[in-house]
């Protein structure tokens, strides 16, 4: 039964469908989320699929550049409270500057990484736990090396609730801060739309044929039509995960890709931390919100 109710949880906050419409997708595709996700979407009951597994987990998410080379990171805690405490950040900050300095390959690698006084990032994470009292997680780090014409766009939002770096060819400082406020605040899946794959065009395409045949008058246009139409929704819908697309944050009345264009610049490559993205945290409520709407 418990394992019944996390599905639907899951299914829920993936799709905004009611819970009974997640409990009835799942029953028909044999407990599949990605299967019930596209039922849900071709009888068209999804509201809105929401990128999986954005919780709630804690920590803080930084950035740090010098020169040419740039160090993203994400470090958890158990509590809101640890995290904004002065002793976590300062293991934040401390942690992205080995990282930045030390340049490992892997995070086996990182961990055993020094700082100026002989201590290893593991060292630095037992002592911090240690005084803390919760179990700390050093999650993930990326580090972005540029050319000297290009441009590094770093922003923190939040206090360290999301990290983003941008590296733009051309341009300068400014411009690339405000395409890292872009990729902050709308979460781009790819650059440029010539980046989304074959295949998620692909199922794109039959989710939406498929949506379709909900609507009478649909089927009443002639099948050229029909075929532009389909080929207009998948863009819409996929394009709003593109950044060149989106509209730009700071004046929406042009994309970011015609603010790079007035600008002389184009994206590089872009990395996003959102704090807790993708770690399961459970809900103690929800199995009583369900069993109080149906039984199970």
């Amino acid at each position: 039964m418990s394992s019944q109710i996390e599905l639907i949880k899951v299914l829920r906050d993936r799709t905004g469908a009611g819970l009974m419409d997640c409990k009835k997708a799942l029953v028909e595709n044999n407990n599949d989320i990605e299967k019930s996700i596209t039922w849900l979407r071709e009888k068209g009951i999804s509201k809105q699929e929401k990128k999986a597994g954005r919780t709630a987990a804690e920590g803080v998410a930084w950035v740090l550049t010098e020169g040419n080379k740039a160090a993203i990171i994400e470090i958890n805690c158990e509590t809101d409270f640890v995290a904004n405490s002065d002793p976590f950040r300062e293991l934040v900050k401390s942690v992205n500057k080995i990282v930045l300095e030390n340049v490992p390959k892997t995070k086996e690698e990182a961990v055993n990484c020094k700082n100026a006084d002989g201590k290893a990032i593991s060292d630095l994470f037992l002592d911090a736990s240690i005084k803390l009292g919760e179990k700390l997680d050093f999650r993930r780090f990326a580090i972005v090396e540029k050319k000297d014409d290009e441009v590094f766009g770093p922003y923190v939002h939040m206090n360290g609730k999301i990290a983003t770096l941008v590296v733009l060819k051309g341009g300068d400082a400014t411009v690339a801060n405000g395409v890292a406020l872009n990729v902050t605040s709308d979460n781009p899946s790819y650059v440029y739309e010539s980046e989304i794959p074959a295949d998620v065009i692909a199922k794109e395409t039959e989710i939406e044929t498929e949506a379709s045949k909900n609507d009478p008058s649909f089927g009443k246009k002639p099948e050229a039509i029909q075929k532009k139409i389909i080929e207009g929704r998948v863009r819409k819908n996929l394009c709003t995960g593109v950044l060149a697309d989106q509209p730009y944050v700071l004046d929406e009345s042009k994309t970011v890709g015609t603010f790079l264009k007035e600008n002389n610049a184009t994206i590089v490559t872009f990395v996003r931390y959102a704090v807790g993205e993708g770690i399961e945290k459970k809900q103690s409520d929800f199995a009583a919100e369900v069993e109080s709407q149906m039984k199970m």
